[in-house]
């Protein structure tokens, strides 16, 4: 799988777990998995699996 770039060698990898090592709030993220946008709704319950090409975008507030 590549996650943004970064390739992955696990049979798959939750979703959560990933944003959780790199300290990323699943309610400040928009995701798409091979070439589609995933639904806000589905986010909690995703793995990630071989072959999958994801890439997650994260918003920051500023001022």
């Amino acid at each position: 799988m590549t996650i943004n770039g970064e390739k992955f060698t696990q049979d798959s990898l939750p979703l959560l777990d990933y944003l959780k090592q790199r300290d990323l709030q699943i309610t400040h993220i928009a995701l798409e998995l091979n070439g589609k946008i995933v639904p806000k709704d589905e986010l909690a319950t995703l793995v990630f699996k071989q072959g999958d090409v994801v890439e997650i975008v994260s918003f920051v507030g500023g001022g």
